[in-house]
Order: C-alpha cells, then sequence, then structure tokens
C-alpha cells in the first residue's frame, strides 16, 4: 500500500521524536492514503512558514501488522470523537498502541470535535454531524519499531499549488 506524508521538508527516516503536538491519536508520525488530503496539509504548512516549500513523501507501507499492538476505528466514530478528545486533551493512553488508524479530523470535523468537547452538543448530535463531511483517513505510528519495520521511503517531491 502507498501512504503520504505532507511536510516542508523531504522525510526519508521518519521518526515520532519530532512530533511536538497532541493530535488525533496522540504524538507520533502520521500518514494517509489519500494523495490530496497529505498534498494539502502540504501546502498548508508551507503557507506557514516564510520560504518554505511543500513536499510530498511517499512510503510503501507494508501490510504484515501482527507483529504490532495496532488500535483500528475503521467506522467506529463512537469510540472514535471520546478518543481524538482525550488525545487533544493530553492523555497518554494512545502509547499502548504501536498503530492507530482511522479517520481525521479536518477543519470542518474538528469544529464538531470542539463542540462536543465544549458541551454545546452531545456525542449523538456530534456523530450525525460528523457523517454530513467527507472525512479522510490517518495512520499514526506511536512506536518507531512500527515505522523501522513497516514503512519504506520511496520519494519525495514539491507539491505545486
Amino acid at each position: 500500500m502507498i501512504v503520504y506524508h505532507g511536510a516542508v521538508e523531504t522525510v526519508q527516516k521518519p521518526d515520532v521524536l519530532h512530533s511536538y503536538r497532541n493530535l488525533d491519536f496522540g504524538k507520533g508520525f502520521y500518514v494517509t492514503s489519500v494523495k490530496e488530503q497529505a498534498e494539502r496539509w502540504a501546502l498548508r504548512k508551507a503557507d506557514l512558514i516564510k520560504g518554505a516549500k511543500a513536499i510530498m513523501n511517499e512510503y510503501t507501507l507494508l501490510e504484515d501488522w501482527t507483529a504490532f499492538v495496532v488500535k483500528d476505528f475503521s467506522e467506529d466514530m463512537d469510540e472514535w470523537i471520546d478518543f481524538v478528545c482525550a488525545c487533544r486533551d493530553g492523555n497518554s493512553g494512545y502509547k499502548k498502541f504501536d498503530i492507530i488508524k482511522g479517520k481525521v479530523a479536518n477543519d470542518k470535523v474538528y469544529r464538531v470535535v470542539n463542540f462536543y468537547k465544549s458541551g454545546v452538543w452531545d456525542k449523538e448530535r456530534a456523530i450525525h454531524e460528523m457523517k454530513v463531511y467527507k472525512t479522510y483517513d490517518q495512520i499514526a505510528f506511536i512506536s518507531q519499531k512500527a515505522i523501522d519495520v513497516l514503512l519504506i521511503y520511496q520519494k519525495s517531491y514539491e507539491v505545486i499549488k
């Protein structure tokens, strides 16, 4: 399977050490199977840094994950929304997994998560609202061992608007 990581630099040797924020699935190295999603993320990051170029990194992801502890949310939005909220609040429960796979909270979904977290919407309403938006996927590598064994760098190139 081919996966992508949008950035402002070439990442031939991904690692979990440079993850500095609590994202949807905690701190880790994130990839997606959706090329368009990674391109938009690279462009967005480049816009934030003066003089930066948007870089698409492409990897082969090996599919035998049996040696790793994997959390796959698939279509389970009920558990997903609570997990994302906990991770964004700094909860470290995600560290018991090597790999976490599921939907990504894009700009629109992120607003829904915030309404749920703040109590404006209950879980039922939040999940209903999320189903309206197109969602993308993400795979978070939480352990360096999973990266080293499963991700094989292929190439990088500049993304042009």
